[in-house]
């Protein structure tokens, strides 16, 4: 490697590691949120199309219902830590795994501008959520366990059609 590029490097993960020391939260609350979005992903495009209606009993929501509640979700959470009221019905609208994965990847990607503004100043202003006040920084760490509870089924519905979840494969 070049001098100059080993200065240019140095410099970058220095200004990375200063914002992280002066957000140390909202930086925290970031990562997790890229793991879990990453691994929704991963699993909606991995599930075959045909699986999108399967459901292990009749009590639970197909592989395609908890897709489109998930979406669903994201904007419900990101729109209040917004300070906005943004509805998204794709639970019980869409049906195709091309609709459902779009739908996921649309409230990822509205998520992802409340995340990318996060600060930890920001993070601990106070929204309304379900009636009541609570920290933004509060709403997008519930939206990440809510988001995580059901990436928990979502394995085991893989894991029953034979398919190796995204946290769990090799990094080769």
């Amino acid at each position: 490697m070049k001098p100059l590029s080993l200065m240019t490097m140095a410099l970058a993960l220095g200004c990375v590691w200063t914002l992280s020391a002066q957000n140390p939260l909202s930086g925290e609350t970031k990562n997790f949120y890229t793991q879990i979005k990453t691994n929704l992903v991963k699993s909606a495009e991995k599930m075959p199309e045909a699986n999108y209606s399967f459901q292990p009993t009749d009590s639970v929501r197909t592989f395609g219902q908890i897709i489109g509640h998930v979406a669903d979700a994201e904007i419900l959470f990101c729109s209040a830590a917004k300070g906005e009221k943004k509805d998204s019905n794709a639970e019980k609208t869409l049906k195709s795994k091309a609709e459902l994965v779009a739908a996921l990847k649309d409230s990822f990607s509205y998520c992802d501008g409340v995340y990318n503004s996060l600060t930890d100043a920001s993070g601990v202003e106070k929204v309304k959520f379900f009636g009541r006040d609570m920290t933004r920084l509060g709403v997008l760490n519930f939206n990440i366990a809510h988001s995580n509870e059901h990436y928990g089924n979502i394995v085991t519905y893989l894991r029953i059609k034979g398919l190796v979840p995204p946290s769990s494969e090799s990094s080769k």
